[in-house]
C-alpha cells in the first residue's frame, strides 16, 4: 500500500488535508466551503463516501467550515477534543451543527485506531478554544500535522522527531509582518507564543533538530500578506544547508498553496 496525501488548501481562507493508505481515508480539518471540497474531490477522482473520519485540530473558522456538512450529509464521524467540540457547537461559521451520533471524542496523548491507521492527538500552543496536532501511523510510516502553532514545545518536538512526513506551519516572514499594514495588536497576536510560527523559527528548529527519517516537509498555512512561498522555501533551504542537509538529496520541501489543491502525492 502507498500513502496518498493531498492538500486541498492551506491558509487563512481554509485548511483541509486528505490522507489515505488506499483502504482507509481521512481528512484533517474541513475548513473549505463544501462546494470547493466536492469539486476538488471530483477533479482528483476521489469520493467523500470513502472518508472514514474528519480529525479537527481546533475550532477556528478556517478549519471547521465544512465539518457540519461532511458529518450531516455524508455520515462522516468527527474526531476532536471535548473543548473543540464545544467550540464548534458555539461557532457562527458552522451553520450545520454536529449530531451527537457523529461526534467522536479524543484526548491529548490518546491514540485512536481506525482500520490500519493509528492516530495520536497531541497539544500545540495556539489561541483557539483548544488546539492539537496529529501524528498518524500509516503504512508503518509516521505522518504528522502541525498547523497554527505559536511556538515549538517539547511535546511538539517529540512528535516531529519521529516523523517520516511532516506538514508544519511557516506562517509569516518576520520583517514582512513588522513592516506590513496589520495593526499593532494583530501583529502582536500573530508573533506571540500562542499565535503563529514564522519561517525562521521553523527553519532553525528543523535544521538543528533534523528528524532522522524525514523525507518530506510541507510548509503549511502561509500568510497571504506576510509571506511568499519562495521566501519560505529559501529560508528553510538556507538554514538546512548550514547543517549540510540538502533539499532534493536528503528531503523534499514543498510550500503548500493557500487556496488551491496540490495534486496527490503518492509516497
Amino acid at each position: 500500500m502507498n500513502i496518498k496525501f493531498l492538500s486541498l488548501a492551506s491558509g487563512s481562507s481554509g485548511n483541509c488535508y486528505y490522507l489515505s493508505n488506499g483502504n482507509t481515508s481521512i481528512l484533517i480539518d474541513g475548513g473549505l466551503g463544501i462546494r470547493s471540497v466536492k469539486k476538488i474531490f471530483k477533479d482528483h477522482s476521489l469520493s467523500l463516501d470513502d472518508i472514514k473520519a474528519v480529525f479537527v485540530t481546533h475550532d477556528h473558522a478556517d478549519h471547521i467550515k465544512a465539518v457540519g456538512h461532511l458529518a450531516g450529509k455524508h455520515n462522516i464521524p468527527v474526531y476532536a477534543t471535548a473543548e473543540v467540540h464545544e467550540g464548534m457547537k458555539r461557532s457562527y461559521c458552522m451553520t450545520e451543527k454536529l449530531a451527537d451520533n457523529m461526534k467522536r471524542f479524543i484526548s491529548k496523548g490518546e491514540t485512536v485506531k481506525l482500520d490500519e491507521l493509528e492516530i495520536t492527538c497531541f497539544e500545540v500552543p495556539h489561541d483557539a478554544t483548544d488546539n492539537v496536532g496529529y501524528s498518524i501511523k500509516i503504512c508503518d510510516k509516521i505522518f504528522t500535522f502541525i498547523t497554527d502553532i505559536g511556538r515549538i514545545t517539547p511535546i511538539v518536538a517529540e512528535y516531529v522527531s519521529i516523523s517520516d512526513y511532516l506538514v508544519m506551519e511557516a506562517n509569516y516572514d518576520k520583517s514582512m509582518l513588522d513592516t506590513g499594514p496589520y495593526p499593532t495588536h494583530l501583529k502582536e497576536r500573530i508573533a506571540s507564543g500562542n499565535g503563529h510560527l514564522c519561517n525562521k523559527e521553523l527553519a532553525e528548529f528543523i535544521s538543528n533538530n533534523f528528524p532522522p527519517k524525514l523525507k518530506y516537509l510541507w510548509l503549511c498555512h502561509l500568510s497571504k500578506d506576510n509571506n511568499h512561498p519562495e521566501l519560505a522555501l529559501k529560508t528553510v533551504e538556507a538554514s538546512l544547508k548550514t547543517q549540510d542537509i540538502i533539499i532534493g538529496r536528503d528531503l523534499e520541501v514543498v510550500p503548500l498553496r493557500r487556496t488551491s489543491p496540490t495534486g496527490i502525492f503518492e509516497l
